[in-house]
């Protein structure tokens, strides 16, 4: 089945058999990315760092962010999935690996959103075997109502609640991730 979307602005769209609504202007998401690179540029200018975008989610949050850091850094991708349809299937795979030496290095991964915590702490038991300096974790989006874990999340975009959502890099069976909002499926 083919989606045919307008990615500037749409108030309500259909992906497949879900309609959503417009929940976060692509502005806004522009504005807290700015904030947190900002935070970034202050708090990690002396440090060595490798910034870690888990695909394929974060591809446009990491994208956005890393264009505003403006000290020097690595950057690699690893990739994940813990999703099926509309809701964390509770498995975390890992699809493709790190090949960068972390070793003493501050490690900054950038995730699209976090709901439980099952796939961070994943990635963040797997970081820790290669002896990075520090871990950071940032997200564009957290839900702290089904987060279950104890892991601290250094950068955090938008709190929302448990809805379900796409764009910015998030999909509902593949679409969606073009857009540039972020969108809230409508029950």
């Amino acid at each position: 089945m083919r989606v045919l979307l307008n990615p500037l602005f749409m108030a309500t769209i259909r992906l497949l058999d879900k309609e959503f609504t417009v929940y976060i202007p692509a502005e806004n998401i522009q504005a807290r990315v700015q904030s947190i690179a900002d935070r970034m540029n202050a708090e990690l200018k002396n440090e060595d760092v490798v910034f870690i975008g888990i695909l394929n989610g974060a591809f446009m949050f990491a994208s956005d962010l890393l264009r505003k850091i403006n000290f020097s850094a690595q950057v690699s991708f690893v990739k994940l999935t813990s999703y099926r349809g509309t809701s964390s299937s509770g498995e975390v795979k890992r699809l493709i690996g790190i090949n960068e030496v972390l070793k003493d290095k501050t490690v900054v991964i950038i995730e699209d959103i976090i709901d439980t915590g099952n796939t961070i702490e994943s990635i963040i038991n797997q970081l820790r075997g290669f002896r990075p300096r520090q871990i950071y974790v940032a997200t564009l989006l957290m839900k702290p109502e089904i987060f279950t874990r104890s892991i601290r999340l250094d950068y955090v975009g938008f709190e929302i609640p448990k809805d379900f959502v796409v764009g910015y890099g998030l999909d509902y069976q593949g679409y969606g991730r073009n857009l540039r909002g972020i969108y809230k499926m409508i029950e």
